[in-house]
């Protein structure tokens, strides 16, 4: 397994990168270029609460949309706003279509009027891939497994410290299953905080969490959302140095457990 190879988003079919860059704790512009300049990541999830990603993504978009997946997100619980939502993020990113929209903390199916929402916005091109996300693995595993689900991408938080999407979601998938992307592969930093280890361990780094979470053959691509080019460079050691061995894996995951419980 080489985490620098592209990897098949499901039955999207989109070749996608290992590791994929989120704006979620505003990372610099300037790691959105080098990201897909030196380092091969094609895919770039933007919420648009946090604005700084938005203008680097727009400058590559003018120039390589070919070559670059744009994800966005929408709250709307209830369907009034969704394509309104959609259409101010296409406009801020300077697109006119996103690959993929995630329909945001759902734990269940979203109503009808979201639903059909969404899948205008599918129909008319606007987005071209539906997704979801959400806390109830039970509902991920069964959208996973479902011969009739709507989502072509879930987006399921994993980690060494929570790791029951491993029974719960990524057991025994059928081969046209959704494209599968993973969050908070730190626990918001809690692996990388030297208060939060067993006697004697040193922390995790966040390249040993990244890598962690690809070493799941489940695993299409993880987000990392640096807030630093320091922690932007956490993710590309785990692009480089691949799969955990398994003395890596027994400690990361003996950390895990403890931090977890």
């Amino acid at each position: 397994m080489d985490f620098t190879d592209r990897r098949t988003l499901g039955r999207t079919g989109l070749q996608v990168s290992r590791i994929g860059l989120a704006s979620g704790y505003n990372a610099p512009a300037g790691a959105v270029h080098r990201a897909m300049d030196e380092h091969g990541i094609n895919y770039f999830y933007w919420d648009r609460r946090r604005p700084m990603m938005a203008g680097a993504i727009r400058e590559l978009a003018s120039t390589r949309r070919q070559e670059m997946y744009i994800a966005v997100q929408s709250y709307d619980h209830l369907g009034f706003w969704l394509s309104g939502s959609v259409e101010r993020a296409l406009r801020k990113l300077g697109t006119d279509y996103a690959d993929i929209l995630f329909l945001g903390w759902h734990n269940s199916m979203p109503s009808a009027r979201v639903m059909e929402a969404a899948l205008r916005l599918k129909e008319s091109g606007k987005i071209r891939f539906l997704g979801f996300t959400g806390h109830n693995r039970k509902f991920h595993g069964k959208m996973a497994r479902s011969t009739d689900s709507p989502f072509d991408v879930q987006m399921i938080r994993y980690s060494a410290a929570h790791r029951g999407a491993e029974s719960e979601v990524f057991h025994e998938l059928p081969a046209n299953r959704p494209g599968i992307t993973t969050y908070t592969a730190t626990r918001w930093g809690k692996l990388l905080d030297p208060k939060k280890m067993p006697h004697g361990e040193t922390p995790l780094t966040a390249a040993e969490c990244y890598r962690f979470v690809l070493s799941s053959t489940a695993v299409d691509l993880c987000l990392m959302g640096p807030r630093t080019m320091e922690e932007f460079q956490q993710g590309i050691e785990a692009l480089r140095d691949g799969p955990l061995s398994q003395d890596e894996m027994e400690r990361v995951r003996r950390i895990g457990d403890h931090v977890h419980g």
